[in-house]
């Protein structure tokens, strides 16, 4: 600021943030910029948790029910889907169709038939 303080001023002492006509004022800029930042932090933060039931049931039987849970959760703001997408991604569901390929496949070997392909 170089511009003389009037003497009717009650201090000749100004302090820092306060700008003069015309200058730029650093402290807007600066409170600018952390706003932005934290504002995508904060979204980073929602979106990784929000994936959290996906990565969990990531290779598992039940990842396509999860993942429809977590769409629907996302679009309906409605946290019921949430949660039960991330009950789900815990609980274990065994894995009943590959074992039964496999006696089909067996079964055809023995009967003669031919192997039909996946």
């Amino acid at each position: 600021m170089g511009q003389a303080i009037h003497p009717a001023a009650a201090s000749t002492h100004l302090p820092a943030f306060l700008t003069g006509p015309g200058e730029t004022d650093w402290l807007l800029v600066a409170m600018g910029i952390l706003l932005v930042i934290v504002v995508l932090a904060i979204g980073i933060l929602y979106l990784h948790l929000h994936v959290l039931p996906d990565r969990i049931a990531h290779n598992k039987v039940q990842l396509q029910i999860v993942c429809v849970l977590g769409l629907l959760a996302m679009f309906t703001h409605m946290h019921i889907f949430w949660i039960a997408g991330l009950l789900l991604a815990f609980v274990d569901i065994p894995d009943f169709i590959t074992p039964l390929k496999r006696i089909v496949a067996a079964t055809e070997t023995i009967a003669g038939a031919k192997h039909r392909p996946q």
